[in-house]
């Protein structure tokens, strides 16, 4: 733990100084990187800026969210939900190796991670994050609906971003962003107007 380094002092109540240590190890999403290339600098995201990206979707967005959601639920959701990558790093949306053994890296590092909290919290973030993953709720479906669009945008901004990286198709990248339309309409027809202009810009491969 980043803590260990530098440990806190001894004489802190135990739970608040439970809940700072996580509160320093989760600094660490600050250094993951995503495949995702920033608008506004020649530079790759990384996860902490992503989550910080999606809950002002949230706060923007929400009402195109199909059924109606409680936007202070989905910011939580959205950003507890990449806190599980400090231990078992980004896995790129198009990158079927990377893919392989996600879910067992994940549902791990999430052990591991939420531990750190006292009992009560620990288990309120990862039935958030289990919640996310489930993508039942109308919140949770929301909120994985954003978390397709955003990288979107970056994509769209960048001539292709990783769509080019990765060889993506207009279909596969329809394919992998369905999420987004199952819980917008809206934002679902926003995205095949997005993707047929980038399929025809040259930032996607055609499908066949």
């Amino acid at each position: 733990m980043l803590a260990e380094s530098c440990p806190l002092p001894t004489g802190l109540d135990r739970r608040l100084r439970e809940q700072l240590t996580f509160i320093v190890e989760i600094d660490r999403l600050k250094t993951v990187l995503r495949a995702s290339p920033l608008a506004a600098a020649d530079r790759r995201e990384n996860d902490a800026e992503h989550s910080w990206h999606l809950a002002m979707m949230v706060l923007l967005l929400a009402e195109y969210a199909d059924r109606p959601i409680d936007v202070g639920h989905t910011v939580q959701l959205v950003l507890v939900h990449d806190l599980v990558e400090v231990y078992a790093g980004d896995t790129p949306l198009y990158d079927a190796a990377a893919r392989v053994g996600q879910e067992a890296r994940e549902q791990a590092a999430a052990d591991r991670l939420f531990a750190l909290l006292p009992a009560d919290q620990g288990a309120r973030l990862r039935a958030l994050w289990n919640e996310f993953e489930a993508r039942t709720t109308p919140e949770a479906m929301f909120a994985k609906a954003l978390d397709r669009l955003q990288p979107m945008l970056l994509n769209w901004m960048s001539d292709g971003g990783t769509w080019r990286t990765y060889g993506a198709t207009a279909d596969e990248v329809l394919h992998r962003t369905a999420a987004i339309g199952e819980a917008s309409s809206a934002l679902g027809d926003a995205v095949r107007t997005i993707v047929g202009e980038a399929e025809q810009r040259g930032w996607t491969r055609t499908s066949a």
